[in-house]
């Protein structure tokens, strides 16, 4: 029987450099989503903890919260990956090769009505 080749198919994706992009960020902000539900859990803070464990399945709730934390925080590190993507840095350009630029306009001064 010939093996469906699944696992190679996912090393495949995972060579596109956007989708790699992608999958590293999301790992690391998974990462910081159980850093800190865990670092929530360890503080109790408002009594979080005793909540969620008093109930009858606690699995339940840590899973929503930990859930909830991984898109946060998946979505915010994979789109702060993406906008970084157009930047250029330079040697020695702290603003990534982007430099502020004001313009100026002359406003004629507007007299009191009588």
């Amino acid at each position: 029987m010939p093996d469906s080749g699944r696992p190679e198919r996912l090393f495949d994706l995972l060579r596109v450099p956007l989708l790699r992009l992608l999958a590293i960020n999301l790992a690391i902000g998974a990462c910081a989503a159980v850093l800190l539900v865990g670092g929530l859990l360890w503080l109790d803070p408002g009594h979080l903890r005793e909540l969620i464990f008093a109930d009858r399945a606690p699995g339940i709730g840590l899973a929503l919260l930990l859930a909830a934390f991984v898109i946060t925080f998946g979505s915010a590190a994979m789109g702060s990956a993406i906008m970084a993507q157009g930047r250029k840095k330079k040697d020695g350009d702290r603003n990534g090769g982007h430099t502020a630029r004001l313009a100026t306009q002359r406003v004629p001064r507007r007299t009191p009505p009588m």
